[in-house]
């Protein structure tokens, strides 16, 4: 199938797909992460396009993909008014859209001010309007929104859902994220991936 990664950072996930015989394409907004991806491609004889672009604007034409992913990447730093249109436009009827991010529980546990200090056990941020997070502490921008925002914004772009995956870690896992701890991690889920599907009519 024809694979686009949505923010490849270091081409990872995109060597993982290469690997197992799809045809893909890594895009990423930093140079510097791109550049990192074409050494390890070299080295490692993956054979995969790279491809310098952000997505909220992807310069692909409509229906060129099977298949969109994003592990982070896009699904946290693009904002998702813009990123979701683009990835169901580029789309191909029936293809699959799948990312991971923090999960909706997690960010509303966060402390406000500080990513780094662990999550709380108590809400601390409304759900109402969830969207942009700006973290003074390193002058990072994350966005984030409720399960029923996602929701609308599939069916709005003609994107069905098929499963949302809430992750707990592993009896034997070790982190090593201040923010969140492992006793939180077991209790509630961290991390989510959305799988949803572009409608065929």
């Amino acid at each position: 199938m024809d694979a686009l990664e949505d923010g490849c950072g270091t081409g990872y996930v995109s060597a993982w797909m290469a690997r197992r015989g799809a045809r893909v394409v890594g895009l990423d907004n930093s140079p510097a992460q791109l550049a990192t991806a074409w050494r390890l491609r070299r080295s490692h004889g993956v054979g995969m396009a790279l491809v310098h672009g952000a997505g909220e604007r992807l310069p692909f034409a409509d229906s060129s993909f099977d298949f969109v992913i994003s592990e982070y990447g896009a699904a946290i730093w693009a904002d998702p008014h813009a990123w979701i249109p683009e990835a169901a436009r580029v789309l191909r009827r029936g293809g699959e859209l799948v990312f991971l991010a923090n999960s909706l529980l997690l960010m509303l546990c966060m402390p406000e001010h500080d990513a780094d200090l662990p999550t709380k056990r108590e809400l601390v941020r409304d759900q109402r309007g969830l969207h942009r997070f700006d973290w003074p502490d390193d002058g990072n921008t994350e966005f984030h929104l409720s399960h029923g925002d996602w929701i609308r914004l599939f069916r709005a772009n003609g994107l069905a859902v098929e499963d949302l995956l809430e992750l707990y870690p592993p009896a034997d896992a070790v982190t090593r994220y201040p923010f969140v701890t492992l006793e939180w991690a077991r209790r509630w889920p961290s991390e989510e991936v959305w799988r949803v599907r572009k409608r065929k009519i």
